[in-house]
């Protein structure tokens, strides 16, 4: 099984969102028996709590449903068992490599990395508006796209 894992902040806008995305887009491929996806937060500002409500409305807009969700920090057994951990910013990137087990800083890659010939490295946080959660949530989703075409070269997957 290959895992997944979406990190921003405080694991209530940002990677909620794209672990929603990413779940409805491998439902839809046929794929949510070979690659699981979670989410976490760098930061314990919200563990046990839902999204964001905004991040709620904004996915039920485009038929996605995380309600289920729940923000939880990164775990040290997250840098072995996640294939990826995708990052929203460049912050997040730096505090996980502090934590990272060594020989593990591999897995841990910014998110819009994988848009082709995306010229953005971070994900903006809407939380305090300087972006709308619209926006945010079409960047998540074409780097969700390039996220996943890449696992299916990696894993040879159909």
């Amino acid at each position: 099984m290959i895992k997944v894992l979406f990190v921003c902040t405080s694991n209530i806008c940002r990677s909620p969102t794209a672990h929603g995305i990413m779940r409805d887009r491998l439902l839809k491929a046929g794929l949510s028996d070979r690659i699981t996806v979670e989410s976490a937060a760098t930061d314990g500002y919200h563990v046990g709590e839902r999204p964001d409500r905004r991040s709620l409305a904004t996915a039920a807009k485009h038929g996605i449903d995380i309600s289920d969700l729940r923000a939880r920090q990164v775990a040290l057994d997250d840098f072995t068992t996640a294939d990826v951990i995708a990052v929203m910013e460049n912050k997040h990137h730096a505090r996980l490599l502090t934590r990272c087990p060594v020989g593990q800083e591999h897995r841990i890659k910014l998110l819009l990395s994988f848009i082709p010939n995306g010229t953005r490295q971070d994900v903006p946080d809407p939380y305090f508006g300087d972006e709308s959660f619209d926006q945010i949530f079409a960047l998540i989703e074409a780097a969700i796209e390039g996220l996943l075409d890449h696992l299916k070269a990696k894993y040879l997957l159909a």
